[in-house]
């Protein structure tokens, strides 16, 4: 399969996404609630939070539940999440870059350096793996909401750099320092985004023969069940 940085990316295309929906959920509440309470609660005048709810939805996540991650925001006032980057290179000295969102960055720590090294990998500094990759705005949309011709057409005039569609979706990538102009210019005509981040995409990738690809999911998979990671980007094309 073609190489791809991001691992939710990754373990779709691998028919592993039939991932707990409650951790699913998780994941997205807490985004909700630290960007209502880092900004303002109303998603109009909060790029971040308008961003983590429109994840929601198209993650099917009820109305309720994204109420409730938005209220918490208020409710639990001394409770400070970080974000947090780990870096480092798992089996097959595969170069990793992991987001977490934490309120306890000890045992963030501890949980990510021990599942390193039970898979053989190298939990590393800041900036030991990501000199392997470079960062861009990544906006991705159902392709039932518009065509492949008119993403072109607006993702052009929003001022993206460049616009891919898939069978499932239709990426726009543009510069980190534009993302959220350029999903302002997108929203005056979408409703519906499926995600939109700034994601760290790999300069080159390394290729794993497939009797590899089993460690190298598991490790993956594990790092993934932790409820402080966030997001996952590798340098990796895996055999198919």
């Amino acid at each position: 399969m073609a190489g791809h940085s991001h691992w939710a990316g990754i373990k779709h295309k691998k028919g592993k996404a039939d991932k707990q929906r409650s951790k699913i959920f998780s994941k997205l509440s807490k985004e909700i609630t630290v960007a209502a309470k880092l900004g303002d609660k109303d998603p109009a005048m909060n790029p971040r939070l308008r961003s983590a709810i429109q994840a929601a939805r198209s993650a099917n996540m009820p109305k309720d539940n994204i109420e409730r991650a938005i209220d918490k925001s208020s409710i639990n006032t001394e409770l400070n999440f970080e974000n947090l980057r780990y870096e480092g290179f798992g089996p097959e000295k595969v170069a990793v870059i992991i987001e977490t969102l934490t309120d306890n960055k000890n045992r963030t720590a501890s949980n990510i350096r021990t599942i390193f090294q039970k898979a053989g990998g190298n939990l590393g500094t800041q900036g030991s793996a990501s000199h392997n990759f470079y960062q861009s705005g990544i906006i991705k949309i159902d392709k039932k909401e518009v065509s492949d011709e008119q993403i072109f057409e607006l993702a052009i005039e929003a001022g993206a750099d460049e616009c891919k569609s898939n069978n499932n979706f239709h990426e726009i990538e543009c510069s980190v320092k534009d993302i959220y102009k350029v999903k302002k210019e997108l929203e005056k005509k979408i409703n519906n985004f499926i995600s939109t981040e700034i994601e760290w995409r790999p300069l080159n990738n390394v290729e794993i023969s497939r009797d590899k690809n089993e460690n190298l999911i598991s490790f993956f998979e594990t790092l993934e069940d932790d409820d402080d990671v966030q997001n996952i980007y590798l340098n990796v094309k895996f055999a198919e």
